[in-house]
């Protein structure tokens, strides 16, 4: 049985990792959008090609998603849908409140037929 001493540390990297595997599932959402850096912009600034960006105050989080979506969707509906998933999935699996997801449509993948 846990104490009152007992805590549990979640790394940032695993909270990344629930927001965008949750973004991903979300139907109309075509792949993270990350850019690689140069050299020396990458060990000034590590966090700036990240497609997901999150910071952590006192147990909440705040999310940011950077996305590809697919064609055909709405992109306001998609990204409503996006924000719920992340939120609801990460407080179903750390316990932890999301107090902010933001969804920035980097760009919209053309269909493509055969």
């Amino acid at each position: 049985m846990p104490s009152a001493e007992d805590r549990i540390v979640v790394h940032p990297r695993v909270l990344a990792t629930i927001a965008s595997l949750a973004a991903l599932s979300v139907p109309g959402v075509a792949r993270l959008r990350s850019r690689r850096l140069a050299f020396p912009l990458r060990l000034l600034w590590p966090m700036a090609g990240r497609a997901v960006r999150l910071r952590v105050d006192d147990h909440a989080v705040f999310v940011d998603l950077h996305l590809i979506l697919n064609a055909g969707y709405s992109l306001l509906e998609v990204s409503r849908k996006v924000q719920e998933a992340v939120a609801r999935t990460i407080e179903e699996m750390t316990d932890m409140r999301v107090l902010q997801v933001n969804v920035h449509i980097e760009g919209v993948r053309s269909a493509t037929y055969s």
